[in-house]
């Protein structure tokens, strides 16, 4: 295997890697082990129509579904097989240099590169929280990728410094896959219509169970969706994904799903308090981002005690010490703490 072949794989390495049977799971920021039942009701309902191909109104009452949630109009809204699509659309944009921010999710990354597209990294820092900093990204950047908040380092970043990297000529991806696991969402932009070039992708996996389903979407303005959906195929979203999509924007669930994210804030700074010292960066979003002697005899370690935890070395700009851990309740994520302990005692 090259180094770049080698280095793509590093790129291509998921929490479900580190994740297998039988292990206590905190690799995977999926919060529910499976969809709550409102949300299977509507699913298995949506069964009996699987025999006809996904009808055209279905995506309309999806896309209708989504505007409302955010204040757009339909024709802003791209209904995808999950925010990775996304990603792996945005060559289509051609783009002459991408800007991805980093450390952050890196499917962005290896869909630009694999399509030939130059990628210039934009590296933060723990000196400064890893927070973004605009003047890093190049000017002749015409397409920039971040996530906010951010993974793996639970980074929630001011919206208003987001915006200012939107300007004519560049089309500006907010990866908001974990947005609505922080109480208001305070520093979303999907609501924004007036950016130039902007482009919001939304993942349903995080809140809802649905990492099998594959449910998300992209919000921007249609010409720049057009381009983006061009190459898709007919029929590129099936009828169960447009079902989860219509569920889960309805008012009630967004109602639960602000509920959801207030239990996950107190889940949190219960585990930051646990954690201590280990924690790298106060987190917003429930995961967090931790350094630990030997990280990687740490994490098999651990995985020996039957716990799985997110590896950090994959993330460009941080090490094998870095260690991602998937915020639960206080009683399951004690199983984490306890074996930790024990585990640090052991070097």
């Amino acid at each position: 295997m090259t180094s770049q072949d080698s280095g793509r794989a590093l790129l291509r390495h998921h929490g479900d890697v580190d994740a297998a049977p039988g292990l206590a799971d905190f690799a995977v920021n999926v919060r529910l082990p499976a969809p709550p039942p409102w949300l299977r009701e509507r699913l298995v309902a949506a069964l009996d129509g699987l025999g006809s191909y996904p009808a055209a109104a279905a995506d309309e009452r999806a896309r209708a579904a989504v505007a409302a949630r955010h204040g757009r109009s339909p024709d802003e809204v791209l209904v995808l097989n999950g925010a990775a699509e996304g990603f792996a659309l945005l060559p289509n944009l051609h783009p002459c240099l991408a800007a991805v921010v980093h450390p952050s999710f890196t499917e962005p990354e290896v869909a630009l590169r694999d399509a030939g597209v130059p990628v210039q990294r934009v590296q933060l820092w723990p000196e400064d929280d890893y927070g973004l900093r605009p003047d890093l990204v190049p000017d002749e950047a015409d397409l920039v990728v971040l996530g906010n908040p951010t993974n793996p380092t639970s980074v929630l970043h001011p919206a208003d410094v987001v915006a200012s990297l939107s300007r004519p000529g560049r089309v500006l991806v907010v990866d908001e896959a974990f947005a609505d696991t922080i109480p208001g969402e305070p520093e979303s932009l999907a609501g924004r219509a007036d950016l130039p070039g902007l482009l919001v992708l939304r993942s349903l996996t995080k809140t809802w169970g649905l990492a099998g389903l594959r449910a998300g979407y992209l919000l921007g303005a249609p010409e720049l969706l057009a381009k983006l959906a061009l190459p898709r195929p007919q029929w590129p979203v099936g009828s169960l994904v447009l079902e989860a999509v219509t569920a889960c924007c309805e008012p009630s669930a967004v109602a639960e799903a602000e509920e959801l994210a207030r239990q996950a804030r107190e889940h949190t700074a219960h585990a930051v308090a646990r954690l201590g010292d280990l924690v790298v960066v106060p987190p917003d979003a429930p995961f967090v981002l931790l350094r630990v002697p030997q990280g990687e005899w740490v994490r098999e370690a651990l995985r020996d005690k039957g716990i799985a935890v997110r590896r950090g070395d994959t993330f460009p700009g941080l090490t094998p010490d870095h260690l991602r851990v998937a915020v639960r309740a206080p009683e399951e994520f004690a199983l984490l703490v306890d074996a930790l302990r024990v585990v640090l005692e052991e070097l």
